[in-house]
């Protein structure tokens, strides 16, 4: 596969230029050149590259300028920067990685190195500019490649859509902050079940609010979808008061004036453990997954809702050990 990515050279000499242009096209990228520094700052805007290969010597204005003006600037302070230079002094080494530089090449560069770094920065960054910023999980983009890449292979795979049930009566109720915090506590829930109970390189996804998305191998994804719920479960307590949680619900005034018992939040999971092969677009796999959820949220307590092969048949339950609790 290509790499992609535009990427902007920065250099004075005419042939390190148009190496690295030949070098970056062939392998997928799209590349602008600028002479110099001057040249640089005026284009850059305008192109929005991906990253910059910034050399440090030029004259007027020169690389540790530049790379001053683009870290100064909120549109270009987060674009990945490698210096090249033709110095090994670690002292203007450790000016340019003050200054903000990623990394530093030195002339003459190894062609692979220079790839490789340039292929890692790029995935890096990408991946910060997509994490949510409250999980730090990846976020909408990421979720849909992967599942792209996994409807469209042939390995197994199972998958599962994850929700707070009854979120939003939670979070107005106690105010956004402990929203966040059973948000949080929800993503921690999921790295740590996927570490014992997972294949070892699950995908986890946040697809913002309290939902949450696993890819993980169809092999796991049963004990860890059960995982889930039941450690989900074994620390709610913590994130409502102690008197709500012993009451079993919260209270809640109605429009008019009466108050409602709301319980108190639990956990749906939505999965399907095999689904190599079964769905030609994303979107069917997301109805699917969907509509299990819709079930789920019918049911009292903490559950996993599984489908079923067989067209005709209900959805599997799994319910938490701990769901006899809301039945009471």
């Amino acid at each position: 596969m290509a790499a992609t990515g535009k990427i902007m050279v920065v250099d004075d000499e005419p042939h390190i230029r148009r190496i690295l242009q030949f070098l970056l096209e062939q392998e997928g990228y799209e590349v602008h050149q600028a002479a110099n520094g001057e040249e640089a700052l005026a284009m850059v805007d305008r192109i929005k590259p991906d990253l910059i290969l910034l050399d440090v010597m030029m004259p007027k204005v020169d690389g540790f300028t530049v790379l001053g003006h683009l870290r100064g600037n909120f549109e270009t302070r987060q674009v990945p920067v490698i210096m090249l230079t033709a110095k090994g002094d670690s002292a203007e080494k450790v000016r340019g990685l003050r200054g903000g530089a990623n990394d530093y090449l030195t002339k003459p560069f190894n062609q692979e190195e220079l790839l490789l770094r340039m292929s890692n920065m790029l995935e890096v960054n990408r991946a910060q500019r997509e994490a949510n910023p409250l999980t730090g999980l990846p976020g909408n983009r990421a979720i849909e490649r992967e599942i792209m890449r996994r409807v469209s292979g042939d390995e197994t795979y199972g998958i599962m859509y994850i929700d707070i049930d009854r979120f939003k009566s939670f979070n107005d109720y106690y105010g956004y902050q402990r929203g966040d915090q059973a948000i949080s506590y929800l993503a921690r829930v999921i790295r740590e079940c996927s570490d014992q109970f997972g294949s070892g390189e699950d995908f986890i996804g946040h697809i913002g609010g309290d939902d949450f998305v696993v890819l993980t191998d169809t092999e796991h994804a049963t004990n860890l979808s059960r995982g889930l719920i039941e450690c989900f479960d074994a620390g709610i307590a913590d994130l409502h008061d102690a008197a709500d949680f012993e009451s079993g619900y919260l209270k809640v005034q109605s429009r008019n004036g009466t108050l409602d018992k709301i319980p108190l939040i639990t956990l749906t999971v939505a999965l399907v453990s095999e689904a190599r092969g079964r769905f030609l677009h994303p979107a069917q796999l997301s109805d699917t997954l969907a509509e299990l959820k819709r079930y789920g949220k019918t049911l009292i307590g903490s559950v996993v809702v599984r489908e079923r092969r067989s067209p005709n048949a209900a959805p599997e339950l799994m319910p938490s050990s701990v769901a006899s609790r809301w039945n009471t």
